[in-house]
């Protein structure tokens, strides 16, 4: 079963990803070569067998950057881009105009490494910066194309301690006719998650945090 949270400590987390992204945006605007907005609507808090079914319908029609957490904290994150998602980031950051497609040039290939790299990045300076942990990201990798099968050795690894948390990274341009929503797993093994949850509930980060 995953982890019970409050409506308040959901919003916490939330938000601790949002600033995250936010700083993520600057290196972002880089590559898009203007302004770019990243948020997190949402996070969800699902169970593995839950995870699995979600995975599942994502089916192969997504190309796979997979990032390592390590560190004080264990755990990882999983980006999936469908052709589309791939079509737009390359009119944006390469003004490549290119029909929907998985059948990656090796400039798409880096290019969707390099945004996997910039938001799991940002996600784990965040999150070492705001609870006082040494984290890092390991170099994206990429699983292939078929996502449950990726997760697969991340659940066998994790057993039943597994803690998925699923959310969609909203990608607004400049211009506002363009903007793209990726899927986004993060992934922390029990103990890792309900570590932060005690960091997140204790009176110090309440006191230094401005995330109320």
């Amino acid at each position: 079963m995953p982890a019970s949270l409050t409506a308040v400590e959901k919003d916490t987390i939330r938000e601790i990803l949002n600033i995250g992204l936010a700083r993520a945006a600057d290196s972002f605007a880089l590559v898009a070569q203007g302004r770019v907005l990243l948020t997190i609507p949402d996070v969800l808090i699902v169970s593995v067998d839950e995870m699995l079914t979600l995975a599942a319908s994502y089916g192969s029609q997504h190309f796979l950057v997979q990032s390592d957490i390590r560190g004080d904290f264990n755990g990882a994150t999983l980006l999936a881009f469908s052709a589309e998602h791939v079509q737009r980031l390359s009119a944006v950051c390469l003004r490549l105009k290119s029909p929907p497609s998985l059948e990656l040039s090796e400039m798409q290939r880096s290019l969707l490494l390099e945004v996997s790299n910039i938001i799991t990045g940002a996600l784990v300076t965040q999150l070492a910066n705001l609870l006082k942990v040494a984290v890092y990201g390991a170099p994206p990798t990429t699983p292939g194309t078929d996502l449950a099968a990726s997760l697969r050795p991340l659940v066998a690894a994790g057993g039943s301690g597994v803690q998925p948390l699923v959310f969609t990274v909203l990608t607004q341009f400049q211009d506002p006719s363009q903007h793209i929503e990726l899927p986004l797993l993060l992934f922390f093994d029990r103990p890792t998650f309900e570590r932060m949850l005690k960091m997140i509930r204790s009176e110090e980060f309440q006191r230094a945090s401005h995330l109320r």
